[in-house]
């Protein structure tokens, strides 16, 4: 069983900047790939930020380029997603989530290809 915690969201003011942090635990050594997802009121789910265990495969959503990085730590059992000249726009829940399936591993980022996900951290971004 994998245990993704999610941290860092908060209350900001447009153009500043939040850290969001993903602990994984349990068999977190056999994932694949990770990715920040986002749903804001009233709207679908939609894909942020992706990295795979190499970093050979990090994607974005048009919406962040440029404005968001995702990162691990040396001990892959971290993810982070950097955010920085936040707009309104950005105010969302927050999800972590985790693909285990090696295949996948250089594939573009699909919401139905993870398996385990946070409990989400909210993002509320001020005018």
């Amino acid at each position: 069983q994998v245990q993704l915690v999610e941290s860092g969201g908060g209350l900001v003011q447009a153009g500043g900047s939040l850290r969001l942090s993903c602990a994984a635990s349990g068999r977190s050594a056999s994932w694949a790939r990770m990715g920040w997802f986002r749903q804001a009121r009233g709207k679908e789910r939609e894909f942020v930020a992706g990295i795979n265990y190499y970093a050979s495969n990090i994607q974005y959503g048009d919406s962040v380029k440029g404005r968001f990085t995702i990162s691990t730590d040396n001990a892959k059992t971290t993810v982070y997603l950097q955010m920085n000249s936040l707009i309104p726009e950005d105010t969302a829940v927050y999800y972590c989530a985790l693909d285990s399936t090696r295949f996948r591993s250089n594939s573009p980022y699909v919401r139905a290809d993870f398996g385990s996900w946070g409990q989400g951290t909210q993002v509320t971004v001020s005018e």
